[in-house]
């Protein structure tokens, strides 16, 4: 048996980029206890569609590589949304997207802008790039401030990412709102538009960034496979832009790394999609349910768009988090700034409601752990 040190990455026997070494590894979150409920992933809590289920196990031929196009589900795709097939890229989850991105725009000395508090892969994937984050600190209601975020675009911005609904507080941008994004930075930066919660929306005024590409050559539209189509377990996102920027993302991308499991999955998602998007409208309205509930607790939740809700509890997070796993709750903690609660089954909303509403007057030290 191989042994596996504990010693930190500092302690390696071999020059490391410092900035690699300082970089926390990715933590995924604790899993359930028995009987418990794990909302943590932002996961949709629905069992797998039997007709999807029999299409991965059809696509079975784990001897054999897959097509490293995915050519099949780029086509698919394409056809959907009124592209061709080489303005449609497909990547093991759009985090993979996101990487390849960065990558193929940035590097040492350049700045990649984006929101904060908002996805936790952001400021690793740029580091990893060898480039610098530039990022805005949310508005007070947890959504992008615009006006700042296009204040920070420099000469040294190489991508500028608009995350609606954002991860983790689920707030929108507006369509207004991103209309005065696109028309304020310079028409050679590339913004990416990460909308992995785009199906979750019921505000007729957020962005929807697909009827905007043919708009905007230095726009790209991210959307996934993991949250409402419930394919979160085989890593499947795609990429729509143009031709040109998405052919550098491939060129930065591991080969090979979308099975054809995971294809095989996205196409039955998609001949099911009535299907599923009716388990998505059911969310959004467990998830209003919720929202409305722990504001009329106290709670200070911002509007939710996404199939999860942001409790900021600020100091007292690690302790909340912690009572809230004592009761069987596996939750997301941001500290010292929030937590994130995705919505699951319909079971855990009055367990969860019962715990918040013992917490919500707590003083802000938090209650004992």
């Amino acid at each position: 048996m191989v042994a596996v040190s504990d010693a930190p990455p500092s302690a390696a026997p071999v020059r490391l980029r410092p900035e690699i070494a300082a970089l926390p590894a990715y933590r995924q979150g604790r899993p359930a206890p028995a009987a418990g409920y794990k909302l943590s992933s932002n996961e949709n809590p629905f069992d797998p569609l039997p007709g999807v289920v029999e299409a991965v196990t059809a696509a079975a031929e784990f001897n054999r590589y897959p097509d490293a196009t995915a050519l099949a589900l780029r086509e698919a795709l394409a056809a959907r949304h009124g592209r061709s097939v080489d303005e449609v890229h497909i990547g093991a989850g759009s985090v993979a997207l996101l990487s390849q991105l960065i990558l193929a725009t940035s590097g040492p000395g350049d700045e990649v802008v984006y929101s904060w508090r908002s996805f936790e892969a952001y400021p690793g994937l740029v580091t990893v790039a060898g480039a610098t984050s530039r990022t805005v600190p949310n508005r007070p209601d947890a959504g992008h401030d615009i006006d700042a975020l296009i204040g920070a675009v420099t000469d040294a911005t190489r991508m500028l990412i608009v995350c609606s609904p954002n991860n983790p507080t689920g707030t929108i941008v507006t369509a207004a709102e991103f209309e005065r994004v696109m028309a304020a930075v310079p028409s050679d930066l590339l913004v990416v538009l990460d909308e992995a919660y785009a199906e979750f929306v019921t505000d007729l005024d957020a962005v929807d960034g697909l009827p905007l590409l043919d708009r905007y050559p230095n726009l790209v539209v991210l959307r996934t496979f993991s949250k409402a189509y419930g394919l979160a377990g085989l890593r499947v996102g795609y990429a729509l832009g143009g031709a040109s920027v998405l052919d550098a993302a491939r060129s930065t991308a591991i080969p090979l790394s979308v099975t054809g499991q995971s294809v095989a999955g996205a196409l039955a998602s998609l001949a099911a999609e009535d299907a599923l998007l009716e388990r998505v409208r059911h969310i959004a309205v467990r998830r209003d349910a919720l929202r409305a509930a722990l504001r009329a607790q106290g709670w200070d939740v911002p509007v939710a768009q996404g199939n999860f809700v942001w409790l900021p509890t600020g100091e007292r997070t690690a302790a909340v988090a912690e009572r809230l796993f004592d009761a069987g709750l596996v939750t997301r903690a941001f500290p010292p700034e929030g937590i994130r609660i995705s919505v699951g089954e319909e079971e855990s909303v009055d367990k969860l409601l019962a715990v918040l509403d013992e917490l919500v007057g707590m003083p802000q030290e938090g209650p004992s752990t």
